[in-house]
C-alpha cells in the first residue's frame, strides 16, 4: 500500500518547482490570478526574500506540491492509498485526494499564511534527542506551561509553540536535560493557543466553501485518523492550534499495511521523519496478521470517508458499480461491502472508490 506525504513550511527554497510552472500552465494562471502576482517568479527568483514570510511561504508550497503531484500522476499513473500531509501539506493532501480542488485549496491557504502571519510576539523551537513525557516535566517544574507542543515529529523530536519570552527561557533547562534546542525562523507560535483568533477567523472563512468526495483517505494531523467527510471545515480549522501528530499519524498508516511512503513536493524531511519512526516502530506489530481490532478500524475508516452509493471500480469488471451498504465484517475476519443490482459481497481489498462521486 502507498501513502502520499506533503511537506509543510520550512521545506521552501528558492528554485523549488523548476520546470513545472511550464509544465502545468493552466494551473499556474490560476495561481498567479489568486494570489496577484506570479508564483513562478516568487519560487524561481524570490527577488524580494519574500519566499521566508509566512504569507507568501505557504501558497507557494501548496501550488509547488500540486504540481509534483500531478507530475507524479502524469509520469506514473499511480494513485495512493493514503494521502497525509504535515501542517500546510494537508492542504495539498486534500487536493490529491480530490476533496479540495486547487483552486479553493489555494484560497483557503491564501487566507491561513495571512492569518498566520499577523501572529508576531511568538516563537518555536524544534527540540531533539528528548521523550515527550520528560519535555513536559520540564515545562511544568520550570513554570513555562504557557508553551505547547506543537509537533509531535517523531520519537527523539518534538516542536514547542509559545511566546518569545518562554521560548527563550525555555532554553536552558532543557539543555540541562541533554536534550539539543534549535530556535526556528517563526515570527508566531503556530500551532498552540496562541492561534486560537486566528483559528476562529480561519473558521469563518472556510464555512461557506465546499469539499468533494474523497478518491481515498486522508489523515489529519490534529488526531491521526481519517478525515470525516462531514467535519473537513472543523478539522482543518482546529489544525490551526492543534499540534501536528506526525508520529502518531505514521504508526497509524503503518498499523494499516502501508508499506510505501513517497514525499510528493521540496525536500526530504518527511522522508527522513518516517525513516526514523519505523525503524522504532515494533516489527512484529507492523507485519502482524490482521486482527478484529484492524479489520474493525478498516471498515470505520471506509464508512466515515465514502457514503452508500459511493461509486467504484471493483477488481475483474469494466463498469462502475455503486455500493449498497456501508461496509461490514464477515465471518469475522473479511471486510466487504454489497453493491446494487448484484448479489452476494465484495471484498473491501478489490474495490477503489471513484474521485468526485
Amino acid at each position: 500500500m502507498l501513502t502520499y506525504l506533503f511537506p509543510g513550511q520550512g521545506s521552501q527554497h528558492t528554485g523549488m518547482g523548476g520546470a513545472l510552472f511550464d509544465e502545468f500552465p493552466q494551473l499556474t494562471r490560476q495561481a498567479d490570478t489568486i494570489l496577484g502576482y506570479s508564483v513562478q517568479a516568487l519560487c524561481m527568483e524570490d527577488q524580494d526574500n519574500k519566499l521566508s514570510q509566512t504569507q507568501y511561504t505557504q501558497p507557494a508550497l501548496y501550488v509547488v506540491n500540486a504540481l509534483s503531484y500531478q507530475a507524479k500522476i502524469r509520469d506514473t499513473g499511480e494513485l495512493p492509498d493514503y494521502c497525509m500531509g504535515h501542517s500546510l501539506g494537508e492542504y495539498s493532501a486534500l487536493y490529491a485526494a480530490n476533496a479540495l480542488s486547487f483552486t479553493d485549496g489555494l484560497k483557503l491557504v491564501k487566507k491561513r499564511g495571512e492569518l498566520m502571519s499577523r501572529a508576531k510576539q511568538g516563537a518555536m523551537a524544534a527540540i531533539v534527542n528528548i521523550e515527550e513525557n520528560a519535555l513536559k516535566q520540564c515545562l511544568i517544574d520550570n513554570r513555562l506551561e504557557n508553551i505547547d507542543i506543537a509537533n509531535y515529529n517523531s520519537a527523539s523530536q518534538l516542536v514547542i509553540s509559545g511566546s518569545q519570552e518562554d521560548i527563550y527561557r525555555s532554553k536552558t533547562p532543557i539543555e540541562a536535560l541533554g536534550a539539543l534546542f534549535y530556535l526556528l525562523n517563526t515570527s508566531g507560535a503556530f500551532h498552540s493557543h496562541y492561534m486560537e483568533e486566528a483559528k476562529h477567523e480561519f473558521y469563518r472563512y472556510i464555512m461557506p466553501f465546499s469539499f468533494s468526495g474523497f478518491r481515498c483517505p486522508v489523515v489529519a494531523n490534529v488526531h491521526a485518523q481519517p478525515y470525516r467527510q462531514s467535519n473537513i471545515a472543523e478539522t482543518l480549522s482546529q489544525q490551526i492550534t492543534g499540534s501536528v501528530r506526525w508520529k502518531k499519524s505514521i504508526e497509524y498508516l503503518l498499523q494499516q499495511g502501508v508499506n510505501r511512503f513517497e514525499e510528493i513536493g521540496p525536500g526530504n524531511v518527511l522522508t527522513k521523519l518516517v525513516s526514523q519512526i519505523r525503524k522504532d516502530f515494533p516489527v512484529a506489530k507492523a507485519n502482524k496478521d490482521i486482527t478484529f481490532e484492524n479489520i474493525q478500524q478498516r471498515i470505520d475508516n471506509w464508512n466515515n470517508t465514502f457514503p452508500i452509493n459511493t461509486k467504484v471500480r471493483v477488481k475483474g469488471y469494466e463498469q462502475l458499480l455503486e455500493t449498497q451498504t456501508q461496509a461490514v465484517i464477515l465471518f469475522g475476519h473479511r471486510a466487504a461491502i454489497y453493491m446494487k443490482n448484484y448479489n452476494g459481497y465484495f471484498d473491501l481489498d478489490d474495490i477503489t472508490p471513484i474521485a468526485g462521486t
